[in-house]
């Protein structure tokens, strides 16, 4: 017995050193870089794959929502689940919460990985139309453009990967918001060189030449960069942009009837038809959660909640016919729904408390009972709506206040309400004054839309105590907020302990 064990040891020991292969053998299922990338098939397939990360937890199809919309002055959480509930309300504890903060930091930077993937390979393979591979190394950078956008948006320093790792062990160091916001600006810049002004109807849904202005736009208005800004906007008014958008009936805007509609300069595209599992796979549910986790008590899960001052905002001001503006009938659910309009919640009568109020945007309403995790409801991410009033602000802030009324009335105009210059004379040429009802103006047009948290940053609502007392008034849960700390996310911890070039972010 000795002796066969002294056998089995030498055997064992001897192993490593002349069967290492046996241990490191390929998946012969799985096709390495060097075989993949070879065919203009290949090349489309890698650029497909960005938009699979869409269809992720981390990012638009969960949890991009309750950091955009919860966490600003439009929304809130009453969740139970009390860790959920304190990331909306600035209740940091654990900064690896998974679903707060570890979850959209992985997928994004999944994203950006396939984004880099596609433009260190797709540049040699060969293409029988050089238009085609353009445009599909122009997707590439406008996707990774965009989520390195709302990366900025988040966390703000962060490592900017521009290749794909030869060695998974590499860590990046983090970059500064300035040079993060320049990479952006590089990639879309490029980007819109190549992209199309449409696509045609098998492609629809890809970002064209105005999705990239669009978030051009947005990327130089956050840095107060307005002459750049006005510059990207101009495509849409007198560009060749200027024919190819314009507003329709508000409500299709939310709803899987009418979508890549005229209005739409980018949204991302959802459907019901695969009902699988939140996974990274073939199976993946492409069906937006949004509306399971924003609908009422008994509806959905009801974890995300409107702030009632958006629906006395609403009533501040009748249309010219003397009416409650419109726009509230498809914004959100509150008690008076049906008084008002006529409306039952998802065929209820209101059965909430008297001032609770939830987000109808994207809601299933207008044809079912109930919401489930396979909305096919298309989120919105740029409308022309939003360009108009981006537009308003950038000539406001360029001193030409007097031309910025016009795009705030075409949007008004469609619901009804009187020129903005009718309603309120006192606001004058004053660029102050336009500001602070311009605000109002995107809250009513936009809110529930994912825009709420980059406009208070851009406004600098939050960079003061006094201004955050402000903003605190319409939503208790900025009480909590740290001037100085609240203003982004902190980086997941087990990132930085991981990676020691990174370093969490101040005062966290």
């Amino acid at each position: 017995m000795k002796k066969l064990l002294l056998i089995l040891i030498v055997v064992v020991l001897l192993t490593p050193s002349c069967s290492k292969s046996l241990l490191d053998q390929m998946n012969p299922n799985t096709l390495t870089v060097e075989e993949f990338w070879k065919t203009e098939a290949d090349a489309e397939k890698g650029v497909n794959a960005i938009y699979g990360m869409f269809y992720q937890d981390g990012t638009w199809a969960r949890w991009i929502f309750f950091r955009l919309d919860l966490t600003s002055d439009e929304g809130f959480s009453k969740s139970p689940w009390i860790e959920l509930g304190d990331w909306t309300r600035f209740q940091y504890v654990n900064y690896d919460f998974w679903e707060g903060n570890n979850w959209t930091w992985r997928d994004t930077y999944k994203a950006i990985f396939r984004c880099n993937q596609v433009l260190k390979y797709v540049p040699d393979i060969e293409f029988s139309d050089p238009t085609k591979k353009e445009r599909i190394l122009a997707q590439a950078k406008f996707l990774r453009a965009f989520h390195y956008y709302y990366a900025a948006l988040l966390w703000e320093k962060i490592p900017i990967v521009l290749e794909p790792p030869v060695d998974p062990g590499v860590q990046h160091p983090e970059s500064p918001l300035e040079d993060v916001w320049a990479q952006v600006e590089k990639d879309l810049n490029e980007a819109v060189v190549a992209l199309p002004e449409k696509w045609d109807d098998a492609n629809v849904g890809r970002p064209t030449k105005g999705s990239a202005y669009g978030m051009l736009a947005r990327t130089y208005m956050q840095q107060h960069k307005w002459q750049q800004a006005k510059t990207a906007l101009d495509y849409f008014f007198t560009g060749a942009g200027k024919d190819l958008y314009d507003l329709v009936d508000f409500k299709e805007n939310f709803r899987a009837t009418q979508e890549n509609n005229k209005e739409s300069v980018f949204e991302i595209q959802h459907s019901n038809e695969n009902t699988g599992g939140d996974c990274d796979c073939v199976d993946n549910n492409m069906g937006s959660n949004r509306p399971q986790f924003f609908a009422p008590r008994g509806i959905g899960w009801s974890d995300g909640q409107a702030r009632y001052w958006l629906v006395e905002e609403f009533k501040k001001e009748k249309t010219v016919d003397g009416e409650i503006d419109p726009r509230l009938r498809y914004s959100l659910f509150y008690p008076d729904l049906e008084k008002d309009f006529g409306d039952k919640i998802y065929g209820r009568s209101w059965e909430w408390d008297p001032d609770e109020a939830w987000f109808k945007k994207y809601s299933r309403d207008y044809y079912r009972n109930n919401e489930d995790y396979f909305s096919e409801v298309n989120n919105r991410v740029i409308r022309f709506a939003d360009i108009l009033l981006m537009y308003a602000e950038v000539l406001n802030e360029l001193g030409q206040t007097a031309d910025a009324y016009q795009y705030v009335d075409r949007v008004r105009q469609r619901s009804k309400m009187a020129p903005l210059a009718t309603k309120y004379p006192s606001i004058g040429n004053n660029k102050d004054l336009f500001r602070e009802r311009l605000k109002v103006e995107r809250a009513l047009e936009l809110c529930g839309e994912s825009v709420r948290w980059a406009d208070l940053k851009r406004w600098g609502d939050l960079d003061t105590q006094e201004k955050v007392n402000i903003v605190a008034q319409r939503d208790p849960d900025f009480k909590n907020f740290e001037v100085g700390k609240h203003i982004r996310l902190p980086i997941p911890q087990v990132e930085v302990l991981n990676n020691p070039y990174l370093n969490q972010n101040p005062k966290y």
